[in-house]
């Protein structure tokens, strides 16, 4: 029970301190409601959580979290659409005014594509078909880089996968109308968590480029 108690007293420090140093924030949030400019698709990696990283405010940011930081393409068949719901949310209630794609290297779910050949875990019931979202990417990666080391192929496909949900972005009408009026911009990021390096996408060079 170590790491629930130490979210409690971790809870209990935030309380004390941020909370209480912030309050005109949090107060201002709880009366005027969140209104976020910037909408962030990030990994449920624990070691990539966007506000500590971009160091923001609380309501700065609306994150959108999951497995390899993927958007899936528009879709309107049933089932259950985590990821596409909270971008129309983000975009059609918040009205934010970015989305940022917050690619990062190591990323166990882009790993995956590239582990075959390993056994299946007992639990691969949801992973591969949510990762076949990135293949694009991975096909490309194969196609190019065929000689080089399996650790090249996966960063430039954790890069390449940022692109390709670029791409399934414009697929939402209600994102592809907005970016088309100038009310909203797209961007791709990476962030090397080993070098401690962010990267942004750059269309005209077609290059992720270090800050």
């Amino acid at each position: 029970m170590e790491p629930i108690e130490n979210l409690k007293k971790g809870f209990l420090k935030f309380q004390t301190s941020e909370f209480q140093e912030k309050a005109a924030i949090w107060k201002d949030l709880v009366e005027k409601g969140q209104r976020p400019q910037i909408a962030v698709i990030a990994c449920s990696d624990a070691r990539v959580d966007p506000a500590i990283m971009m160091n923001t405010n609380p309501g700065e940011i609306f994150a959108i979290r999951n497995v390899a930081n993927l958007v899936p393409p528009y879709d309107k068949t049933g089932g259950y659409h985590g990821t596409s719901a909270a971008l129309e949310y983000a975009v059609q209630y918040l009205e934010v005014k970015h989305i940022i794609v917050l690619g990062h290297a190591y990323c166990g779910g882009i790993d995956s594509l590239f582990s075959k050949h390993k056994p299946d875990l007992p639990g691969d019931n949801f992973i591969p078909s949510w990762m076949s979202i990135a293949e694009p990417a991975h096909r490309r990666v194969i196609a190019t880089m065929p000689g080089a080391k399996e650790s090249d192929q996966i960063r430039a496909c954790e890069k390449g996968s940022v692109l390709v949900s670029l791409e399934n972005l414009m697929t939402f009408s209600c994102i592809r109308e907005k970016v088309f009026n100038g009310e909203l911009y797209l961007h791709g990021w990476f962030v090397d968590i080993h070098a401690g390096t962010l990267s942004c996408y750059n269309a005209e060079s077609n290059q992720f480029e270090e800050l």
